[in-house]
């Protein structure tokens, strides 16, 4: 039977720190790449210009998730605030099938976080009490 062609959920993921799952996150985003063009006009050529690929560059990931009693992911902000040996990891990103098996997966070289934004305290409200945490990477590819 062929594989089918219809969407996956993006409800249903799960984030990895150097091969170790690392708890449950509500929300992944900034899986973004650009590559910049480089116009380039030979001397003779009268058509117009050559497009060639340039530097590419790639967004920032953010995290969040409700707070909880694991603070492995601060203790990760504090070790690369420090500059301290090992602060660069690789991460993975796979989303699940409906049998909560893995579908596709994008693997993240060099990662380090940049940002920690802890829970906002409000009394008046029932909310669950998040954090959020920036990443810089130098690159990702999708595995499928």
């Amino acid at each position: 039977m062929p594989a089918s062609d219809s969407p996956y959920s993006a409800f249903n993921f799960t984030v990895e720190i150097d091969g170790i799952e690392i708890g449950k996150f509500s929300e992944v985003s900034g899986l973004k790449a650009t590559t910049e063009v480089i116009e380039y006009r030979e001397g003779g050529d009268l058509q117009g210009v050559r497009k060639l690929p340039g530097v590419t560059k790639y967004a920032d990931l953010t995290l969040k998730r409700g707070i909880s009693n694991n603070d492995e992911m601060f203790k990760w902000f504090q070790q690369a605030s420090r500059g301290a040996d090992g602060f660069r990891r690789d991460m993975a990103i796979s989303l699940l099938n409906a049998e909560n098996e893995p579908a596709l997966r994008y693997e993240v070289y060099n990662a380090w976080p940049t940002k920690y934004i802890g829970p906002s305290f409000n009394a008046s409200e029932n909310e669950i009490a998040m954090e959020t945490i920036k990443i810089a990477h130098e690159g990702f590819i999708r595995v499928d």
